[in-house]
């Protein structure tokens, strides 16, 4: 009995604590909004064609790669950090700078531009761009943060601290993961070989949530939703299937059993195709397309705001909180995508894996299915 005040006390703690956090997430969709807003507009109103906003190209440039962070304009004022630009020539060697020497595009140096995003030699030659663009420079961080979060859960691990003892901090956080991608990916998928692929499938699953959690901060980059880094992750994951594949597997993938040579001949090319291009080819796809989609979605409902304001200033107030609606609810989506994603490339990965070494069919050749523990 006296134990149900206490109880009501600590509930109503957590539920407090839970609307604290849900408003904490809330605002800082509006301010992501409010940022996208800005962005949008300054950009038209420089150009002077705000009732001619082509949305479409606002949107890419958004989403791609660039050589700058950029936040946010307020009159001739960008707020952006510049990259260093890394250029090899055949003909001037290798050549350094920062990318605020283009000026935003509006000026060219030391005989290259900056022209949609691409820098260019301004007499045609050949450059090689080897520049710390802001897909690459968030990747390193995100491999920082990533390194550093797991090396300081380890040593706290490894001083006793989760095992003697309750967990604390961050470990609360990441080790419910580490048990779920064990229990639900890696045993169901690979069995007893589970322990061998939990530091890469951990790997995986990490740093693409982690990649996808960075996009979504205001002036961020995509990098999960461009195709070189998607295509990468993809490679890693078919050397890793590859080397994990058996004489058996193979011999099923070149000579499939119990069906007629005709129908082996066929089979043949379309088994090797779905090892070396479709599996890998899914992974790629699947991730890249869902993160691009997601920022598209968010950007689009901002444009539209001006879209409206083009036809009419009332629409466009009028619409405003509509669109505003629409954007928190998408990027409370994206946060649940991040996780979803990160968990199906990681799955289908233990999945391709747990294929290269299982053996055949009880019903076609005799030998056995491994147990999968």
């Amino acid at each position: 009995m006296r134990l149900q005040p206490y109880l009501c006390g600590k509930i109503e703690v957590r539920m407090f604590q839970k609307c604290i956090k849900s408003l904490t997430i809330a605002a800082f969709s509006l301010l992501i909004t409010c940022f996208s807003f800005s962005a949008f507009g300054q950009e038209a109103h420089a150009e002077g064609v705000e009732e001619k906003l082509d949305p479409a190209k606002l949107i890419f440039d958004h989403i791609s790669d660039a050589h700058e962070f950029h936040f946010f304009d307020i009159g001739n004022f960008k707020a952006s950090i510049p990259l260093p630009v890394i250029l090899y020539s055949p003909e001037k060697g290798l050549t350094s700078f920062s990318s605020s020497r283009f000026e935003h595009g509006h000026a060219t140096y030391n005989g290259y531009q900056y022209v949609d995003g691409k820098i260019s030699a301004i007499d045609g030659s050949v450059v090689y761009d080897l520049s710390l663009t802001k897909n690459v420079v968030q990747m390193f961080l995100a491999l920082i943060v990533l390194i550093l979060l797991m090396t300081g859960i380890a040593k706290k691990y490894k001083a006793g601290q989760g095992v003697t003892t309750a967990p604390k901090g961050w470990q609360n956080a990441i080790e419910p993961v580490i048990t779920f991608v064990r229990d639900e990916v890696a045993k169901p998928n690979l069995g007893k070989k589970a322990p061998k692929y939990m530091p890469y499938l951990l790997t995986v699953f990490f740093f693409i949530l982690i990649n996808v959690l960075f996009g979504l901060l205001p002036g961020s980059a995509n990098v999960v939703g461009n195709t070189a880094f998607t295509m990468v992750l993809g490679i890693f994951s078919l050397i890793v299937i590859l080397a994990s594949t058996n004489s058996h597997f193979w011999a099923h993938i070149f000579w499939p059993p119990g069906v007629p040579i005709p129908v082996k001949l066929i089979l043949i090319p379309i088994e090797l195709a779905g090892v070396l291009i479709i599996k890998p080819g899914a992974l790629i796809i699947r991730l890249f397309a869902n993160m691009v989609a997601g920022h598209i979605i968010i950007l689009a409902f901002v444009s539209l705001i001006f879209i409206f304001a083009g036809m009419s200033k009332v629409a466009g107030v009028g619409f405003s909180p509509i669109s505003v609606l629409f954007t928190v609810f998408i990027y409370f989506i994206e946060l649940l995508v991040a996780f979803i994603q990160a968990f199906i490339f990681t799955n289908l990965t233990a999945v391709f894996i747990g294929q290269a070494f299982e053996g055949g069919h009880n019903d076609v050749d005799g030998h056995a299915e491994p147990i999968i523990a």
